[in-house]
């Protein structure tokens, strides 16, 4: 706040440009040696608490209009002002300070100390006059002059301790993680388009609490529309580690000296960037500062540690001055580089001569600086200029939705679809300065449009969704508009039946056969059409089959396979890493005819080989479930003989007529197909005995390895062959369901993606890693919207992440024994996809995990249901 310009008439030598060391030393605010603590530091040897205190100097009379507290030396402190007793008395002099340095014993330069406003913080009871506070770093003695005009009587000189943090604080560090509000407030603030920043609380900087008796005061409006930036005008350099310091001893001056309810500003920036909650109310709150005279009824403030006359601010600091502000504009539908209308409370003058009269509205960027509303230099010369600079650097402005599929949207309003949604959108920055748009749905990206777009669509499947609109600005910055929830009724076929076809490859980037050839990018879709193509019927459609292998990796990334058309969930259905390829069944819906990929991180080539469909417009197969039941294990001889798989090697297994599978009608079977105690790098294929082998693989692994994953096989002549390329390998197969040509079994329903179950978050079942022999269990019937009756088997894409050991997962009918089955093998470290098509008999699917512990997801694609 100091720098009035009373300032500019001082003839003295130390004014408010003075950068230097409280022992006199130019310099920068620099930091401090190796091994050397300064006082009054976060990182400061400490024993405990230290309440801070305020001593008390009388300043005498010399005559003549004059007045000193001469020379000598004081108790540390940090920070000294001067007051007196009527706060209305005319102070037509000029008062300086000075301070002798608790480190070199040398006295500082002369500092002019301006006179606050009386009434800046409303009437308040006791209240005195006094000059602005300043920081002198730490000090143990005081020298004061006052001299020229009337003196106002009761002068004193007050010299502040702002004592030291507790030991419990970790040397040299704060935590900064947002807080909502550190004062009780009745409601939450409202939500804001910019995210909050981290801000020091009053806890963390260790205010006094007991000097806030009254509580906070709220703006009559209830609503913050500009934003004034001060600055501290300090006269010493200070390290960072010094500035709760220098806040709490500006808060025991405002509260002790001018006895204000509470800490004028309602946030406080040191120079490296950190935010300190001011002001008791609450950071979301519409808290009543006391900083700007006249204007303090519709606006908050930030003040920047420092003096900021001779040179500017830092890049750090610069960054959360335009972060706080963006947060609390964005509260109310501000912009920080627009403008604002703002009642004058008082009649008064600024800087720049501009008259305003009381209860008259008038025109303020809606970041302005103090000496905007008021006659002051603050926040400093050089300061204020980079006001520009903050103002265009926050994320887009006033970002909110305006049409939901045509109709006016509300924020947090409810609008119905059957499944299409488009969302138009508005903000007043300009697309110049916008890199792309993200449409969200359930905070996921579903369609994402360039600076200049304003509208976006996509479908949405069955349930309930909040969807938003986030802005990404060219400097990085994001913000994202208040939310709005659609609810989504989809028709949906129940009488979808299963066509299987031969494998057959539909996708390949590696050469450009059904999409572009070229890697799929970090956070890129490619496309990729089913309806219509390859044999595939053009209409009818509701889900296809595919084998989705990753391979050529460049990083840690996860693929999501979802219906085109749709927003993309938060499900993945491959999870890779550099140098492995890594082969999933995925059963996805069909909406538009085309289904897209997502890539999550560096580039991957995708292949994708369809082994059937299902429809609702022909004639095709129901699904009977069976098992789980294990058909086939080389180790053991069982199906087929007891021998490892050679390279370029075949064994088949018979199918229809084993095991109490019906020998005619069979047209296809699923089988959870595990890979294990393998010599080499290869592949395995599943197909169709008596035809030709396709290119497609199904499981991809290397020595040492042990591999699962789910086939739909085509059945032909009632067999199944599988083939490794290379090595030796031995191969297990379990079946979980078939597929007749009789209208016995029951139809597919395609649901989803959507997720059902996640250990890590407590969704669907309680938030706890699945220990080592224990079993979750999931209620699927009769919730999420799937059927309480007449549901014979789930789809689900089941991830194991974070284990801790070697095992394995094995999912399963609840009210029935587990099976020696097995549906994901992990070792610590890995994360796991596989999906499972798993029988449902009491209406609830078990989990059930060997070894370790691991955290399960589970995300649903269809169902079965009579």
């Amino acid at each position: 706040m100091r720098g009035t310009a009373l300032a500019t008439a001082l003839g003295v030598a130390a004014v408010l440009g003075f950068q230097g060391m409280a022992d006199g030393t130019e310099g920068s605010a620099g930091g401090k040696g190796p091994g050397e603590a300064k006082a009054f530091s976060a990182d400061a040897e400490q024993t405990g608490p230290v309440d801070g205190e305020t001593y008390t100097l009388a300043v005498k009379p010399k005559g003549k209009g004059e007045a000193v507290v001469s020379q000598q030396g004081t108790d540390l402190f940090g920070l000294l002002g001067v007051s007196w007793t009527d706060p209305a008395a005319k102070v037509t002099g000029t008062i300086e300070a000075r301070s002798r340095s608790a480190e070199t014993g040398k006295w500082s330069r002369w500092i002019a100390l301006d006179p606050v406003r009386p009434g800046l913080d409303g009437k308040r009871p006791g209240e005195h006059g006094a000059t602005e506070p300043v920081w002198v770093g730490p000090s143990n003695g005081a020298e004061v002059r006052v001299k020229g005009g009337e003196l106002p009587a009761g002068l004193e000189l007050k010299l502040v301790d702002p004592g030291t943090a507790g030991s419990a604080k970790k040397k040299g560090r704060l935590n900064a993680d947002p807080a909502a509000f550190a004062t009780t407030t009745a409601t939450p603030g409202p939500a804001s388009t910019a995210p909050q920043p981290k801000v020091v609380t009053r806890a963390e900087w260790n205010a006094d609490e007991s000097m806030n008796s009254e509580g906070p005061i709220y703006l009559p409006g209830s609503k913050i529309k500009a934003v004034f930036v001060h600055h501290t005008a300090d006269a010493a350099a200070y390290d960072c580690s010094q500035s709760e310091a220098i806040v709490r001893a500006i808060h025991k001056f405002h509260v002790e000296t001018n006895k204000w309810r509470d800490l004028g500003y309602n946030f406080l920036v040191d120079k490296c960037g950190t935010i300190f909650e001011g002001r008791q109310g609450g950071i979301d709150q519409p808290v009543m500062g006391a900083h700007t005279y006249g204007w303090n009824s519709e606006s908050t403030s930030v003040a920047v540690l420092g003096d900021y006359t001779a040179s500017g601010v830092s890049d750090a600091a610069r960054e959360a001055v335009s972060q706080i502000a963006a947060y609390k504009l964005g509260q109310y539908d501000g912009d920080m580089n627009g403008t604002t209308q703002l009642v004058a409370g008082v009649d008064q003058t600024n800087y720049f001569h501009t008259s305003f009269k009381a209860g008259t509205a008038y025109t303020f960027k809606t970041v302005s600086g103090h000496r905007d509303g008021y006659n002051t230099e603050c926040p400093g010369d050089s300061f204020y200029p980079q006001l520009d600079s903050i103002r265009t650097s926050g994320p887009a402005a006033r970002l909110k939705i305006a049409t939901v599929n045509g109709t006016a949207a509300e924020p947090n309003g409810s609008y119905k679809s059957t499944g299409a949604l488009s969302v138009d959108w508005s903000t007043s920055t300009d697309s110049g300065r916008i890199s792309k748009f993200d449409l969200l749905v359930d905070g996921v990206s579903a369609v994402s449009t360039s600076g200049a777009g304003r509208t976006a669509s996509t479908g949405l499947s069955n349930g309930t969704h909040k969807v938003q609109v986030q802005a990404t600005t060219a400097n990085g910055k994001v913000s994202t508009s208040l939310p709005v929830t659609v609810v989504a009724t989809v028709p949906v076929s129940h009488d979808a039946k299963f066509v299987p076809v031969a494998p057959k490859r539909l996708m390949d980037t590696r050469i450009g056969l059904g999409v572009p050839q070229a890697k799929v990018g970090p956070q890129k879709v490619v496309t990729l059409p089913v309806a219509g193509a390859n044999g595939i019927p053009g209409a009818g459609v509701t889900a296809v089959i595919l084998n989705v292998t990753a391979t050529n990796p460049t990083g840690n990334s996860f693929v999501s396979v979802y219906p085109s058309g749709t927003a993309r969930s938060s499900a993945s259905n491959l999870n890779v890493t550099p140098g492995l390829t890594i082969p999933n069944l995925v059963v996805v819906p069909v909406v538009d005819g085309k289904v897209s990929f997502y890539n999550n991180d560096g580039t991957v080539d995708l292949i994708a080989d369809i082994t059937g469909y299902f429809t609702s417009a022909d004639a095709g197969s129901t699904h009977v479930s069976f098992g789980p039941k294990r058909l086939m294990d080389t180790r053991a001889g069982l199906g087929v003989r007891q021998a490892k798989v050679g390279p370029q090697g075949v064994v088949t297994l018979q199918v229809a007529g084993a095991n109490g599978i019906p020998a005619s009608g069979v047209t296809a079977v699923i089988l959870n197909v595990t890979a294990t105690n393998p010599t080499g790098n290869s592949y395995v294929a599943v197909y169709p005995s008596g035809t030709t082998r396709s290119s497609a693989s199904n499981l991809n692994f290397t020595p040492g390895k042990t591999i699962p994953n789910l086939v739909v096989v085509p059945v032909v002549d009632g067999k199944v062959s599988f083939y490794n390329n290379d090595g030796t390998v031995d191969l297990i197969a379990d079946i979980t369901g078939y597929f007749t040509s009789a209208d016995t079994g029951a139809t597919h329903v395609s649901f989803g993606p959507k997720r059902l179950m996640d250990t890590r978050a407590g969704l669907g079942v309680r938030q706890a890693k699945v220990g080592a022999q224990g079993v979750v269990t999931l209620q699927v019937a009769g919730a999420n919207g799937i059927p309480a009756t007449g549901v014979t088997a789930v789809i689900l894409n089941v991830t194991a992440t974070n284990p801790t050991g070697n095992s394995y997962v094995a999912v399963y009918p609840s009210g029935t024994t587990r099976s020696s089955a097995s549906n994901l093998n992990f070792s610590p470290g890995q994360t796991i996809p596989n999906l499972v098509v798993v029988p449902v008999v009491d209406g609830k699917v078990s989990f059930y995990n060997n070894d370790g512990s691991v955290d399960l997801i589970a995300d649903i694609t269809g169902y079965f249901a009579k």
